[in-house]
């Protein structure tokens, strides 16, 4: 195993340093199919190592050297193959095999085509990094890796000055998150004095049970995911950073990077048991990020602006689980939003594809009988996220409701308004995309054709796992728990047991009922709307009231450019001018030792007599003073 552990990390290394270095030079097929193929191959790797997974689910050690020691504390480089890392490795690998297809037809022509693909395979090396290390410090090196791939990626087109301004802030607002992570880090350290997942757990229990020391532990980690998962308040850079290329939307920014936030509070469960003040913070904004987000999306019109939104608010339903210390089912859910969310980012690329370019839903329409395989394959997406049965995404968001109702019936009531909102703004991408008349221009209209497909069959594959993923794990009360595959695989992880709802079934049929009742109601609702009344979105000087908040994105870049750009601008503008007044005084001062200098210099003239006589009158000034003061 441990040649096969050494192959998948660097298999996408090698692609990145081929690519980088001579991709320039090579055809764009050899550049997209070894970029492809690289990844593709490790996830066959990460595939054949979990069927020859140890039954008893011991954690598989692979030490590479010994890193360094340092105050007693001796940090290996190496990989931790258990379960949590092997269900991340398949979906990084798996995800991004795909997507690296994809991008083979989307990218095609692209002048920086190979520069694309190399910080593809960068970032996948990174993200293997972070979910396959064995300790806190190659986490944060992945982690920091995969920080530096999105900023290249999201300003790929630096030409326009915007991207580039997205990009800037994507990375500054994750190196928020990134101190927080690293304070979180140093603590856990000098606590514990160790920095592997194993050895922190067994010293995890001298933690005072919510005490201080474990709470500012789990704040600083949880600051970490906040910035990576985009929780409020860190999470406005992930709208933006839809300036990068469509995959990149995909890739990062939906199925992978966004989701180290929940791989770590889970990675970290046996230090969050310890600590249920944090829990009930982490509970607290990832509801509030679910509500916000998914408001602001409502009236969003740019097609992958949705889909941001929605991917901010599904992290939040992830952070509620966790919050609840439903790990499974917060995994579960981001194993099957990573299908669902791929497949609609992946398809609005299709669909800008097909529209030349064009983002915005109110100049699309009537695209069902023009990209068929697209519009089919996104209807399975939308539906699994909205929620109908029995995708993928009905079932894991189930298991989270009932958990909540477990944990309070009002958090559940706000998580399904979430949820119903969740409905209400993807049907209505929906409907606004690929129904009712052509609303673009006469040139689109010509141009519009289906994708390639390199482009087509990875919709195809999502489209199925979002249908069949749900599956994997299916509701505890069918087969009284048997069919729960992902449940039973990933509960040696939990030091302290896993979370399970304890809800009657009466109950939970009840929940079930009342979760589907609604999303039916908001199908035909939104359907009455955009469909049967033709309904067409606004321009956004049209909106009133809420609808004006949610296009607005309810200020809140208004006010984080009012509260924190602007004073720092001015700061460094006060700073510069400080700077420059500094710079002209000791320009002053140097010019007057020079100045000085040269009037000195006329009387060092080398003349001896000068000398005697500038030293004969100041001994004889000597004396007369002395004289005098007698």
């Amino acid at each position: 195993m441990e040649n096969l552990v050494y192959a998948i990390v660097l298999l996408p290394l090698i692609g990145f340093v081929i690519n980088g270095l001579f991709g320039k030079r090579l055809p764009k097929a050899l550049v997209g199919g070894l970029a492809t193929l690289v990844v593709f191959a490790a996830f066959l790797i990460s595939v054949s190592i979990f069927i020859g997974f140890p039954a008893d689910g011991t954690p598989v050690i692979v030490k590479a050297f010994e890193w360094f020691t340092i105050g007693g504390i001796q940090v290996n480089f190496g990989f931790q193959i258990d379960q949590l890392s092997l269900m991340m490795m398949m979906i990084v690998t798996g995800i991004g095999s795909l997507i690296h297809l994809y991008s083979i037809g989307y990218m095609s022509h692209d002048k920086g085509f190979y520069k694309f693909f190399t910080y593809l395979n960068l970032f996948i090396f990174s993200m293997l990094l972070l979910v396959m290390g064995s300790n806190y410090l190659i986490l944060f090196i992945g982690w920091e890796g995969v920080g530096l791939c999105s900023y290249l990626l999201i300003g790929f087109w630096y030409e326009n000055t915007e991207y580039g301004k997205a990009a800037r802030k994507a990375f500054i607002m994750n190196r928020i998150g990134d101190l927080g992570l690293l304070i979180g880090i140093f603590l856990i350290a000098s606590q514990t004095n160790a920095l592997d997942y194993l050895s922190v757990a067994q010293n995890a229990s001298k933690f005072e049970f919510d005490g201080v020391v474990i709470m500012f532990i789990t704040l600083s980690l949880f600051i970490g995911a906040m910035g990576k998962s985009a929780q409020i308040p860190l999470f406005t850079w992930l709208p933006d950073a839809m300036a990068g290329p469509t995959p990149v939307s995909a890739l990062i920014h939906a199925a992978t990077m966004v989701t180290a936030g929940i791989y770590l509070v889970v990675r970290s469960n046996f230090l969050y048991h310890l600590s249920p003040s944090t829990l009930d913070f982490i509970l607290v904004i990832g509801l509030a990020t679910s509500l916000i987000a998914a408001f602001i999306g409502l009236r969003q019109n740019d097609i992958k602006k949705v889909l941001a939104y929605s991917t901010v608010s599904q992290l939040g339903l992830m952070f509620i689980a966790l919050g609840v210390e439903a790990y499974t089912s917060a995994m579960f859910h981001l194993m099957t939003h990573a299908f669902f969310k791929a497949l609609l980012f992946l398809g609005a690329g299709s669909v800008i594809h097909a529209m030349s370019g064009e983002q915005d839903m109110r100049f699309m329409g009537g695209l069902k009988s023009k990209i068929p395989v697209t519009y089919w394959t996104f209807l399975i997406g939308t539906l699994a996220i909205a929620g109908i049965p029995p995708l993928s995404g009905m079932i894991s968001k189930d298991e989270i409701l009932v958990a909540l109702w477990a944990k309070s019936p009002v958090i559940w009531g706000l998580t399904l308004f979430s949820a119903a909102l969740t409905g209400i703004y993807m049907f209505r991408l929906l409907f606004l995309t690929f129904f009712g008349n052509f609303r673009g221009t006469e040139d689109q209209k010509h141009h519009l054709h289906e994708s390639p497909i390199s482009m087509t069959l990875p919709l195809v594959v999502l489209a199925v796992l979002s249908v069949v993923g749900g599956f994997i794990n299916l509701p505890h009360f069918i087969g009284h728990g048997e069919y729960q595959n992902l449940a039973h695989w990933l509960e040696p992880l939990y030091v302290y047991g896993a979370k399970h709802a304890e809800v009657p079934f009466n109950i939970e049929m009840i929940l079930l009922a009342i979760t589907l009742v609604m999303v039916a109601a908001v199908f035909f609702i939104v359907r009455n709307i955009y469909v049967t009344k033709n309904k067409m979105a606004q321009p956004e000087e049209n909106y009133k009231g809420w609808e004006r908040l949610s296009a607005k994105k309810l200020l809140i870049d208004e006010l984080y450019n009012a509260t924190v750009v602007k004073p720092v601008e001015g700061l460094g503008k006060g700073t510069r001018m400080f700077d420059k007044l500094m710079d002209r005084f000791f320009n002053f001062l140097g010019f007057g030792a020079v100045e000085s200098g040269r009037s000195f210099k006329k009387f060092q003239d080398g003349n001896v007599e000068n000398y005697v006589l500038i030293m004969s009158l100041a001994i004889g000034l000597i004396l007369i003073v002395n004289f005098l003061l007698q």
